[in-house]
């Protein structure tokens, strides 16, 4: 999580069409689970930093290195309301 806050999000912050991230987690038996959420203006936005494939995540590999296991795909939605 540290490294969200001290180089991820200040690096992310700069780039056109990112809006916001938040970190939400839970406590389980293995360990605590992490859930990122980004708020970006547009798909276009997303495909400037994440790449053609928007399905694919980002996670540097220093992150991967830290992890037990993490989801190599994300979802993406619209904000309704």
């Amino acid at each position: 999580m540290e490294h969200l806050q001290t180089e991820t999000f200040p690096a992310i912050r700069g780039l056109p069409g990112f809006i916001s991230a938040s970190i939400l987690q839970r406590s389980l038996p293995e360990g605590i689970e992490f859930l990122i959420i980004t708020q970006w203006e547009s798909i276009e936005a997303i495909q400037a930093f994440a790449g053609a494939n928007v399905e694919v995540a980002v996670v540097p590999q220093k992150v991967c290195d830290m992890m037990i296991e993490f989801d190599q795909t994300v979802r993406h939605y619209e904000v309704v309301s």
